[in-house]
Parts: structure tokens; C-alpha cells; sequence
């Protein structure tokens, strides 16, 4: 695998003129302004953060919009506001400080290493994450790995924004605003299956055949309402001509809702791997019919620029050309 060290640095002759001008003329500062702005949503509020007065950053401004050559943010009496332009400018400074970011803290390290990030929702980073760290750590020693888990919005503002180099999970319903699904690239690794579960001494977990209008009389513990699981879990409820019952629980964690069941306090849909993996006493399979349908998990990455982090990831997963 090549390493930053291996990259050879492009000739003059395969710049873009256009480019050529706007790296002679925009600096680092500038792009912390266009963050500072779109967060702040005035040269007031950017220039307290930035210390620095407010016709400084006005004719700073001046000078990205003229690099760019074109208006970045319209000014208004509320303050100012990205143009469609302006958002994606905003989009990628913020991802060239994070990558940045990323560049001097491997850099800086005393052995250097590679520093990979990667984004998950619970039920892939403890049912399916700790092989592929495996396969990854035989693959690259001097890599170190940061794991975000967190619900799939989050994990994917984090991605945009350069935060992330790569996310395990199911492709979302609705993505972040400003995001196209042209953004992004999907590459589908597997189907993952997902268990109905009980108390081993309820009924229910007894029963040869349960139905889901069985299901909605029960007390249920439940994953987030923008969670994979609920959603298909909902879908199947009104499938069967149902409404879905509200939880009494909600909580991220398949692991943690696992114990919940395990306590006695209601029953749960859980990840099989998951299931599986923990072994935990006192709980059990429900046998429901129609099952939870399977779920795609895929990797998703920004669709531009690669690097070499995502490639060695896409080793790991059997995923490289």
C-alpha cells in the first residue's frame, strides 16, 4: 500500500490554470473565515471568534469571492446566508481543515502513523467491526483507528464534513441537508439479519408461531425512531395491518437493550450478530411470522478526493479492486 510519503507531487503542467490562480491567491485563513461565517452567520459573530475586527473579515471575504469569482454569501439585514455556491465552498473548507487536521496529528507522532477514522451506528461496531479492526491490523501495523458510534445523521454530518473518512452502516433514509446522494459513494458488504426477542420465561418466547398484532400488545424496548431496525420494524407492523406500538424504551445500544429484555421489562428486535456474539442469559428468540426483513450494510465515503486511508479500509473488507 502506498503512504503519504510515496505520493509524487503534481507537475505545474497538471494544474488547471483556473486552479493555479485560486491556490496563488486563497490561503488557510480563509477558509477558517468561510467556516466561521456560515456558523456564525455574520462578520459580528465570525469576527469575535476569529479576533479580528469586522472590516478585516469584510474585505478577507472580498478577497475569497474575487479567488473564487463569484459571491460565496448574500448579504442581507438578518446577516449573511451561503449562496448554492457558497454552501458547497463552505462544505469543502470544512472538510480541507479537517483533513488538515488529520495530516498533523499523523504527521506529528512520535513513530508517525496512519490515522483512520471510521463512523458506525452500535450494532455494526460491536457485531461486525472488531474482524475488519483484525484484518486492518494485519494489513497496515502502524495504523491507529478513531470509532465514532453514533446514530446514522450524525455519523454522516461527520463524513461530510471531513470529520470521518469512511462510514459502516445502512444507507440512510434522508441525508443531511446540502448532501446529494451524487456525494456520496455506497459499496453494499452484506444483509443483516434481525431477531424478535423476549424473556425466556415469557410466553411469548414458548409460542411456535407469533404474529405481529401479538407483537403490538407487548411492551417494547425499542432503537431510535430513525434507526434501520425501528423503520423496518414499522413497515412490517403496518404490513400486517398493525400500528406500531410506542416503546416504553428507547435506547441505541442493541447490547444494552439485550440486558433490558434480559430484566424482564419488555421484549426487543436486536441484530442476530449481536445476539449471537453476547450469549446473554434469559433471553430469547421469538419465532415471528413474517420475519424482520434483512437490511443492507454497506461502506459510504464522500466520492471525492480518495485516499489512502479508504483504500486500505476497502482492503480490509474485500472490497478493493
Amino acid at each position: 500500500m502506498k503512504t503519504f510519503s510515496d505520493r509524487s507531487p503534481a507537475s505545474e503542467d497538471s494544474v488547471p490554470e483556473a486552479l493555479h490562480r485560486l491556490l496563488a491567491r486563497l490561503r488557510f485563513k480563509h477558509l477558517q473565515l468561510l467556516v466561521a461565517l456560515d456558523r456564525g452567520g455574520s462578520l459580528r459573530a465570525a469576527a469575535a471568534v476569529l479576533h479580528l475586527t469586522q472590516p478585516a473579515l469584510s474585505k478577507a471575504l472580498g478577497e475569497v469571492e474575487s479567488a473564487f469569482g463569484f459571491m460565496l454569501f448574500a448579504r442581507g439585514a438578518r446577516g449573511l446566508t451561503p449562496t448554492p455556491q457558497g454552501a458547497l465552498v463552505v462544505q469543502g473548507a470544512a472538510r480541507l481543515m479537517a483533513e488538515l487536521a488529520h495530516l498533523q496529528a499523523e504527521a506529528s507522532a512520535e513513530p508517525a502513523f496512519t490515522l483512520l477514522r471510521i463512523g458506525a451506528p452500535p450494532f455494526v461496531a460491536q457485531g461486525y467491526l472488531p474482524q475488519t479492526m483484525a484484518r486492518l491490523a494485519r494489513l497496515e501495523p502502524r495504523l491507529r483507528v478513531q470509532l465514532m458510534e453514533e446514530r446514522v445523521p450524525m455519523l454522516l454530518q461527520a463524513l461530510v464534513e471531513g470529520r470521518l473518512d469512511a462510514l459502516l452502516t445502512s444507507f440512510p433514509a434522508d441525508l443531511p441537508a446540502g448532501v446529494a446522494a451524487r456525494d456520496l459513494r455506497h459499496e453494499k458488504l452484506f444483509d443483516a439479519e434481525f431477531d424478535v426477542i423476549a424473556p425466556s420465561d415469557h410466553p411469548l418466547a414458548r409460542a411456535r408461531r407469533v404474529g405481529w398484532a401479538q407483537l403490538a400488545r407487548e411492551r417494547w424496548i425499542m432503537p431510535t425512531r430513525i434507526s434501520m431496525v425501528q423503520r423496518m420494524m414499522e413497515e412490517v407492523f403496518r404490513r400486517e395491518g398493525v400500528m406500531p406500538p410506542a416503546p416504553v424504551i428507547e435506547s441505541t445500544s442493541p447490547v444494552t437493550n439485550l440486558r433490558l429484555v434480559s430484566a424482564g421489562l419488555g421484549v426487543s428486535a436486536v441484530p442476530r450478530a449481536t445476539l449471537d456474539a453476547a450469549a446473554t442469559p434469559g433471553v430469547r428468540r421469538v419465532r415471528v411470522q413474517p420475519p424482520i426483513p434483512a437490511g443492507p450494510v454497506g461502506l459510504i465515503y464522500r466520492a471525492s478526493p480518495a485516499n489512502e486511508r479508504l483504500t486500505l479500509l476497502r482492503q480490509a473488507l474485500g472490497l478493493a479492486d
